[in-house]
Order: structure tokens, then sequence, then C-alpha cells
């Protein structure tokens, strides 16, 4: 993909890049007046008649690609974009191929930047966290997995004339229908992000099965997220460990900010438990925000005392 190429109709308006994009190339492009962001996959390549290899590599490739297609069209068409909870989910208007790679398209966003929570009021968080919640809670409806839940894949919109956030869900590459994740060797999403049973997946731990990978996965996610949205910054934990579910597998305490409240801190505890099936489910999460006071921060009578006493 190069810029002023045309793909499917879609004229690539930028120099492609794969800042923040792992395993793929993006830009953004134009048909017929409207604008797109496009990304393109490095891997899979399906294989054509000319391509190298002998033929039973091509038919393991050609396996490979089948399934990477099933997988995408499964997530795009168990979506509804007419659902009424589906406007904050930046999901896929074109998927197809040219040559040997695979494109996707969706509508371009023009985000605004995210402020420090201590700048948002209780109601722009409380109506952050809600949209961030509906859009989940329709996903986990539908039976898919995001599997690539973290900050940099929601987007901000304040719409006009407006001083709430919404909160727009994107990058449904690694996205799964529950219980049917990819192999553990080209399953993705983000380290830092992941649950204890998907690393304990990608280790190969036999006791982790496919059917174990499940909404739920999502959830604990959402508990790191929770977290950062609301402090500023993610869970702290016990020992040398490379993630916080990684803590949580070795049974190391995971350690949160003693701003939040009382209900914050249990129901954070609770999305970031060992246990998928204890989780709370995006539903209860919209339930808990019903309460407003759960998104409030305590303030810093610490900091106050410690003065005092000095």
């Amino acid at each position: 993909m190069k810029q002023g190429d045309s793909l499917n109709g879609y004229r690539v308006v930028t120099k492609p890049t794969n800042d923040g994009a792992g395993k793929c190339l993006w830009a953004f492009a134009e048909r017929d007046g409207h604008e797109y962001f496009i990304k393109e996959f490095l891997d899979p390549k399906r294989p054509g008649r000319n391509s190298m290899g002998d033929e039973e590599s091509k038919r393991l490739r050609r396996k490979q690609c089948e399934e990477f297609e099933c997988r995408h069209w499964a997530v795009i068409n168990n979506l509804d974009p007419t659902d009424p909870y589906a406007g904050n989910l930046v999901t896929a208007l074109d998927f197809f191929c040219v040559g040997t790679k695979y494109y996707k398209v969706t509508a371009r966003m023009r985000p605004v930047p995210m402020p420090p929570p201590e700048a948002l009021s209780t109601q722009q968080k409380v109506v952050l966290l809600g949209t961030l919640g509906d859009s989940l809670a329709l996903l986990h409806r539908q039976n898919i997995v995001h599997g690539d839940l973290k900050p940099d894949n929601v987007l901000l919109h304040r719409p006009p004339r407006s001083d709430l956030y919404t909160a727009k869900l994107i990058d449904f590459d690694d996205a799964y229908l529950s219980g049917s994740p990819p192999d553990r060797d080209t399953i993705g999403g983000d380290a830092g992000y992941a649950s204890p049973e998907l690393l304990r997946y990608l280790k190969d731990d036999p006791s982790i099965r496919p059917v174990q990978l499940t909404t739920a996965a999502d959830m604990f996610a959402f508990g790191l997220m929770l977290h950062g949205y609301l402090t500023g910054a993610p869970p702290g934990f016990v020992g040398a460990h490379g993630s916080v579910a990684e803590a949580v597998n070795a049974g190391a305490d995971v350690r949160l900010d003693t701003k939040l409240g009382d209900r914050a801190r249990a129901l954070i505890q609770a999305l970031l438990g060992a246990d998928p099936g204890s989780r709370p489910t995006a539903a209860d999460v919209l339930l808990a925000l019903n309460d407003k006071s759960l998104v409030d921060i305590k303030r810093s009578r610490l900091r106050i005392n410690v003065s005092a006493n000095r």
C-alpha cells in the first residue's frame, strides 16, 4: 500500500505507517467524497498461483488465510450497525483482499485528547465509562471478545456544544467469538492488558483450553482501564512481574490506588480476579455506574496530615 494507490475503490491519501499498528500498515483514504481509515495486514498473505513455496506450504497458508477470513467475517456479521447501542463501535465497513494482502476499512475518526482524571467532572467520567461499558455489553451479548481492549483502542469524541466525552471503541482485528480464540501462536492482544488466562494460554499451559477464553478476558482489561481512567495510572503489584495478569497468576498482591472509593476498589478488585467466572460482566459495571459516587476520588487527606505533623 502506497500513497496514491486505489484499493477496491479507496484512494490512499496519506503516507502509510505502522505507528502503533503492530503487524499492519494504516493510512487515510477517500471514496465518493467520504473519508476512511484503511489498514493493510502484513500477515497472513494469501498465496497466488506464482507464489513461492511448494504445494503443501501453499495449502497450509491458504488454510491460515481461510481461518483469518472466517474469524473476521464472524465478528463483522455478528454486529448490527443499526443496534441502538452500536453507535460508539467503530466497526469495519469493508474487508477485502487485493493480490496477496488483506485490507480493512472503517470510518475516519477525529478524536480529542484524553484529559487527566482530575480535570473530569463526575458526570464526564460516568458518561465516558458508561459509553465504553455500553459498547462492551453489546459485543458480549453477541458473544464477541474484543481481544485487545486498552486505552489506545478507545478514542474520545466530544459532540459539538457539549462538555461530555463519549468513548469510541476501535480495532477489532484481534476479536473472536467467545470460547473460540485463534491458535496460541497467532492470537493477538497487548500483554500489558491481557487476562491471566490469556497469558497462560500463550505459555502453552495445558490446563487452559480455548473454551476458557471468553468475554471475561475483556473484563479483566476493563478493570485495568477503569483504574487508569479514575486515577491516571495502572494498578501496582508486589514483585518483579511483567504485568498485572502475571502478578495475579503468581498469587502476588495487586495494589490499587488509595484515592479510589470503597465501591470502586471493590469493583476493580473483582474485575481483576484470577477466576474468569467470578468477574463482573459489562452489564454489572453499567449497573454499578448508576451510583455516580463510584467514580468519585478521595481527597488527599494523607498529604494534609503529613504536612500538619511536620
